[in-house]
């Protein structure tokens, strides 16, 4: 990949992620809150669903840093002589790499806009303070581990999806796809990961909500998912899929299709 080509991916991953969030920070709010231990109304019910919203800023850094290490590893794995039945694992294999690197800015930023999410009554940065002096830098990463085993699955689903599914269209048209062709592809990929991936994601909030000194907050993700499955079971499991699928869908139409967009006025 050349100079040019990493910091356009940079840039592109950047306004795609702001764009996303700026948009979706309701549906987001209500699904974090359905998840909530203490329950939807208690968390804040519809009030202020854009409770925490300073925090998307954050989603600048943590998109380009992904974009910019997804397309380095395609970039370093791929060969001309390769299969075409190996591109699906070059894209696995580039999307964990890029959400390891991405959780380090995603989490900080993920755990302050939750908390905001459900305590509507507090700014972010009141949120953001009591956390750094209750927990100190730790508080900022709680989750982290459970948020990488969220993510990297998801990637590992959503990516090959999207990546086959612009193959296919191409192939099919006679041509590569354009911007809006690639939002459809990421709509269908990112609704169908999302909905897999709920599970880990309600371990996910279950452990950045949690009081410091509980046992939710060691950030174990099996014990997390045991503990809802014993008090609400299944049902539990998928607290808030409907909402996840439909952000999440419209996040993938969104987000790939500006990334492809904006990585095209920049290339």
């Amino acid at each position: 990949m050349a100079g040019g080509g990493f910091w356009v991916s940079l840039a592109a991953g950047g306004i795609a992620g702001v764009c996303v969030d700026l948009i979706l920070f309701p549906l987001d709010t209500i699904k974090t809150r359905l998840q909530s231990p203490q329950g939807f109304k208690k968390a804040g019910g519809f009030r202020g669903i854009y409770a925490g919203v300073p925090s998307a800023i954050g989603s600048f850094p943590n998109a380009a840093a992904f974009f910019a290490t997804y397309e380095y590893v395609k970039y370093a794995l791929h060969s001309d002589s390769s299969s075409q039945y190996l591109a699906p694992v070059t894209h696995m294999v580039a999307a964990s790499f890029g959400e390891v690197v991405a959780c380090l800015i995603r989490v900080p930023s993920e755990v302050v806009k939750q908390r905001a999410q459900v305590s509507p009554s507090s700014s972010t940065f009141q949120v953001l303070s009591n956390t750094l002096y209750q927990e100190g830098i730790r508080g900022l990463y709680r989750g982290y581990k459970s948020t990488v085993l969220r993510e990297i699955p998801f990637s590992l689903v959503q990516f090959p999806i999207w990546e086959s599914l612009k193959d296919l269209w191409s192939w099919k048209q006679g041509h590569m796809v354009d911007s809006w062709q690639s939002a459809v592809c990421g709509a269908f990929a990112g609704g169908f990961a999302a909905a897999v991936t709920t599970p880990l994601d309600v371990a996910k909030t279950r452990i950045m909500l949690a009081k410091a000194g509980s046992s939710n907050a060691r950030g174990n993700v099996l014990s997390a998912l045991f503990e809802v499955w014993k008090k609400n079971g299944v049902s539990g499991l998928f607290a808030g899929v409907i909402p996840r699928m439909t952000a999440i869908s419209l996040g993938g139409f969104i987000f790939l299709g500006t990334y492809d967009k904006a990585r095209c006025l920049l290339l």
